[in-house]
């Protein structure tokens, strides 16, 4: 249903994207059919024109349409899964500027939010906006105990800007669904909903001071990157105050090399940045543009903006270290493998097809020498080549993508010959050996022995009352569906697991007594020690048989 505020806003849109030879998107509002041929029939549309690649015309629509459309032309940037990479590229390229708000009408937002009058806040506050985005602009200030702070200040009238604009954005998903199969493919509405949500973030400056926060607390101590400190005294919905930082904007090279920046120094330890963030925190800044970053004459690294961050879960971090290691050594069935063991792919898939496929696309990359391969990209032709086999790729692992493409691009303009795998592949290597090796083993074990050793009094029971049940004929099931099959078979394994860790608890606790009564036996026995370590052996293996396998 189309309210009354997208009644001109509709026309409007259209009237754009006509404007710039956009069909195939007008075709979408599938209501104004009639009014784009009326705007193609106009005298100022009968002179020849010159045909721009179609990610430009979109790319400059957006720009014209906006500063809701230009951040949703950011966000979308961040999917080239559902993109065709020629029109993810170019949207990359919108530029998230507006023409700043009075400084008066900062003030007044200011003195809403704190119900005090600016001065009683900062003792100095300078009306000209260093930055103006389409949220929100910062402003320099200083507090009474003489911090220099950036006060970020939300745009007055944002809410109903984004409430009106977003609202258009789900009409034209919902035509383009109805209408067109091939946006149903693209999930519009889904988009649209990832969109909002980061908006709404951004319009809560709360939110991007506790991502602030969050990574401030991980780097505390690093001589890498250092992150602002968040005045929360002062910070609100409307207004968020940090540390005001100084540092040489990363995009001016000649200025860095001319401060004595060591560069190929730089460029690594902007990747280690990355994947500690990603692989030790699961947290990371997901909008590592040059304009966010500064450095020190040093070379720390110093962000700002946090308003687009991104999380792994532990299934992530190890579905991406397998496949950056397995790609690194060209093992593409191990890449298939892991896929189809993470679940990211449906679990009948074959996996010699997979293989080739996966093939097909890597190896013309790994024709070039491993320096000048772009991983980022890489990640993104994985992820379209594991749609065609079912995947749903999670957001969370594009914005991932998207970040890796960004710190490459930065990292080679800084220094041309960075080897990203130099500084990576021990990285991962290390990772996969605390996380996925004996060390990650033994520190299960002592996670979930506690937990057996609770449960194994209760077994005995629980065999004795299904073994009863059994007897009397209550557990006669009938099993048709193959999901009853597959509980059936699960409830089996659970079992299986359970009896041997209690039997594994049991042999590891026989043999610290057997090997605790040595010291208390005849001198002649020599039994003590080979019963004590054969306990144990055992113990270890029933335990090894309890382990949840990723195929189980």
């Amino acid at each position: 249903m189309i309210w009354r505020g997208q009644l001109w806003r509709l026309p409007q849109i259209t009237r754009i994207l006509v404007k710039h030879d956009l069909d195939e998107f007008i075709s979408a509002i599938h209501l104004f059919r009639p009014y784009r041929w009326l705007l193609r029939i106009m005298p100022w549309r009968w002179r020849p024109r010159r045909r721009v690649p179609r990610g430009v015309r979109l790319r400059k629509a957006l720009e014209e349409l906006g500063p809701i459309f230009v951040k949703f032309g950011q966000i979308v940037s961040t999917r080239p899964d559902l993109l065709p990479e020629d029109i993810a590229d170019e949207l990359s390229k919108l530029q998230d500027r507006v023409p700043p708000f009075p400084g008066e009408q900062a003030v007044t937002i200011v003195e809403q939010a704190y119900g005090v009058p600016i001065n009683e806040v900062f003792t100095d506050f300078d009306r000209a906006p260093i930055a103006s985005a389409s949220v929100a602009q910062v402003h320099f200030a200083r507090l009474p105990d003489g911090s220099e702070v950036a006060v970020k200040v939300l745009r007055p009238g944002i809410e109903r800007v984004v409430a009106r604009d977003v609202a258009v954005l789900y009409t034209m998903a919902g035509l383009a669904t109805r209408y067109s199969s091939d946006a149903r493919r693209l999930r519009p509405a889904e988009v649209v909903d990832e969109f909002n949500k980061t908006l709404q973030d951004e319009l809560d400056l709360r939110r991007e001071a506790a991502n602030a926060s969050q990574l401030r607390a991980n780097f505390l101590d690093s001589d890498m990157l250092y992150v602002p400190r968040i005045y929360w005294d002062q910070t609100r919905r409307a207004v968020m105050v940090m540390e005001r930082i100084s540092g040489i904007p990363i995009s001016n090279v000649e200025a860095l090399k001319a401060a004595g920046v060591d560069m190929r120094r730089l460029a690594h330890n902007g990747v280690k940045i990355f994947f500690t963030q990603a692989f030790r925190d699961g947290f990371f800044h997901a909008d590592m543009h040059p304009g966010n970053i500064f450095v020190t004459v040093e070379g720390q690294y110093r962000a700002v903006d946090f308003g687009i961050m991104g999380s792994l879960g532990e299934q992530d971090k190890r579905y991406l270290a397998e496949n950056f290691l397995a790609f690194f050594n060209r093992d593409y069935r191990a890449v298939a493998e892991a896929h189809i063991r993470a679940g990211w792919v449906p679990p009948g898939t074959r996996v010699d097809e997979f293989e080739a496929a996966i093939r097909a696309v890597c190896e013309p990359i790994f024709a070039k020498p491993i320096k000048d391969i772009s991983f980022g990209r890489l990640l993104l032709h994985l992820f379209q080549t594991a749609r065609r086999f079912d995947m749903e790729v999670q957001p969370q692992l594009v914005l991932l993508q998207k970040t890796l493409f960004n710190i490459e691009g930065l990292g080679r303009r800084l220094y041309p010959e960075l080897d990203l795998w130099e500084t990576a592949k021990p990285f991962l290597e290390e990772w996969t050996r605390e996380h996925l090796g004996p060390r990650a083993l033994l520190r299960a074990l002592r996670k979930e022995l506690p937990r057996w050793w609770e449960i194994a009094p209760q077994f005995p029971r629980i065999a004795h009352e299904v073994l009863q049940r059994a007897r009397a004929g209550n557990l006669e099931l009938e099993w048709k569906s193959k999901e009853l099959a597959q509980l059936r078979r699960q409830i089996r394994i659970n079992y299986q697991r359970m009896f041997f860790a209690i039997v594994g608890s049991g042999l590891i606790v026989s043999s610290v007594v057997a090997l605790g009564i040595e010291a208390y036996a005849p001198p002649d026995w020599a039994a003590g020690p080979l019963i004590g370590w054969g306990l144990a052996g055992l113990g270890v293996i029933c335990l090894l048989r309890a382990w949840p396998r990723e195929n189980s």
